[in-house]
């Protein structure tokens, strides 16, 4: 990577990626004292830092190659780890299921990615993309907490079925506009 390719969104981005592994520590480290709400915290912060990036990107005309490819992977690497770290949590409201269609979806377009990035295409994120982004963020949040009041399993069932919809939607989508990408692979 360049010099040029550094700057302070593709900087955040890095940054988002390097919470991770704090952000799992916190959530599987159960005899951590507040575990949950430093997990929280970390996550929260990595949201931010994904907000941050690509409207820094964005206003200053800063969209790098690099930030085209690596901020999509580390909303997949955060998601897909508070994902994972649900699984292992006995008390999480996340069913298995929706965990596979999620990682699932996040396989495929990681494959249509480097399809594309042979044929010197970049794909940006796509505005389905971006909103199912969002959702699984806030449902993450919202899981990582788990309050245990009636309404709040209501509000974390309906996020989750928001989450596995706008993965499916957003898949649909991302194929529909970049079916030319695999039109030779066969």
């Amino acid at each position: 990577m360049n010099h040029n390719q550094m700057n302070v969104p593709n900087k955040l981005t890095i940054l988002r990626v390097a919470i991770i592994p704090l952000f799992v520590v916190a959530m599987l480290w159960e005899s951590l004292p507040f575990s949950d709400y430093i997990a929280f915290a970390l996550f929260v912060g990595a949201c931010v830092t994904d907000f941050l990036d690509g409207h820094l990107a964005r206003k200053y005309n800063q969209i790098t190659v690099f930030g085209k490819f690596m901020d999509p992977l580390a909303d997949k690497l955060l998601v897909c780890a508070a994902l994972i770290c649900f699984l292992a949590d006995a008390n999480s409201e996340m069913p298995v299921w929706a965990v596979i269609i999620i990682i699932s979806r996040e396989f495929i377009i990681s494959g249509f990615r480097l399809v594309a990035a042979e044929k010197g295409v970049t794909i940006a994120a796509s505005y389905w993309g971006k909103i199912k982004t969002v959702v699984q963020m806030i449902m993450s949040m919202l899981l990582i907490i788990h309050f245990t009041h009636p309404i709040f399993r209501i509000i974390d069932a309906i996020f989750v079925y928001a989450a596995v919809i706008l993965t499916v939607i957003s898949l649909i989508d991302y194929i529909i506009k970049n079916r030319d990408v695999m039109k030779e692979v066969r």
